[in-house]
């Protein structure tokens, strides 16, 4: 395991086409403008074409449901002042994280964020 980004084979894309990197550096990018509406979107036209899209989006994806989890059982500890303290750092993990990834998957490295569910396979 990569302790760096969680991923368990960080080297498993070592020939990953420029065109291939680019697509799923967009998807990461979307991400800060669309939520998950334009990573999946993506996601979907490309993961038949290439793996490591594939397995981007899957990252991807798993990343997005986890802290969605995450911050909406923050958004409920708000109710006992708690849970402010972990939205804000969610808030300003996504950003980390997806800033991380973003330059990860431009080195065609496979990314997946800590703390991450993995729900999709």
């Amino acid at each position: 395991m990569n302790f760096q980004n969680g991923s368990e084979n960080p080297q498993r894309f070592q020939e990953v086409p420029k065109d291939d990197r680019t697509m799923a550096m967009v998807m990461w990018i979307l991400s800060l403008f669309t939520s998950f509406i334009g990573p999946l979107i993506i996601w979907l036209m490309k993961k038949d074409e290439s793996p490591f899209i594939n397995q981007q989006g899957k990252n991807y994806l798993n990343y997005a449901i986890s802290y969605a989890i995450y911050g909406v059982v923050s958004y409920i500890l708000t109710l006992i002042i708690i849970g402010i303290i972990p939205l804000i750092a969610i808030s300003i993990a996504s950003i980390v994280y997806t800033i991380m990834a973003i330059i990860a998957v431009n080195k065609g490295e496979d990314y997946v964020v800590p703390f991450s569910l993995s729900i999709i396979k």
